[in-house]
């Protein structure tokens, strides 16, 4: 076994990822305050060929030194957008037929191992504030809320962890079982 070297990884140009077929998910950021955390949400985007970030709030904006340092590069490849009020985005995007999926503890909450991911939908998946989670405003707008089960003694995940598995699971069932 032998460690890959960049060259021979194939990776896609800036370009090339621009003009390539992304899954029909985008992810909405509402209200996060961790530049770090918006930094690995757009490095996770670009890994499983998210098609859009909508960053709302106080959530910082690229370009912005401490979203490059978790980006790497990627704040150039994945399509953006900010909005103050998530509300807006939602609503807009609910009009083009995306299902709105608030990953948030709620009454309603569906396992992550149980959500039925189609690919003839369209997908907004909204991650909230570190302290406070998704506000009532997006939560209103939302489809489903989503959780992921976990079994210790903490009752959340950091943002970008689960970002991370979120985001791998829609990508996993709409590429590999698809």
């Amino acid at each position: 076994m032998k460690k890959l070297t960049l060259g021979e990884l194939g990776r896609m140009s800036v370009n090339e990822f621009k003009n390539s077929k992304k899954i029909p998910v985008s992810i909405l950021l509402d209200n996060v305050r961790s530049l770090h955390n918006v930094g690995s949400a757009f490095r996770t985007a670009d890994a499983f060929c998210i098609e859009k970030i909508y960053l709302c709030g106080i959530t910082g904006t690229p370009p912005n030194r401490e979203i490059h340092k978790t980006a790497l590069g990627s704040t150039e490849s994945v399509a953006w957008e900010y909005a103050e009020k998530p509300g807006v985005i939602l609503e807009k995007l609910k009009s083009l037929g995306y299902q709105i999926v608030i990953v948030e503890q709620t009454t309603e909450s569906v396992p992550l191992q149980e959500l039925a991911i189609s690919p003839e939908k369209k997908y907004c998946v909204v991650f909230g504030n570190e302290v406070n989670g998704v506000s009532e405003e997006s939560i209103a707008l939302g489809n489903l809320a989503l959780e992921i089960p976990q079994g210790g003694t903490k009752h959340s995940l950091n943002i970008s962890v689960c970002l991370g598995i979120v985001m791998w699971e829609f990508y996993n069932n709409l590429i590999f079982k698809s």
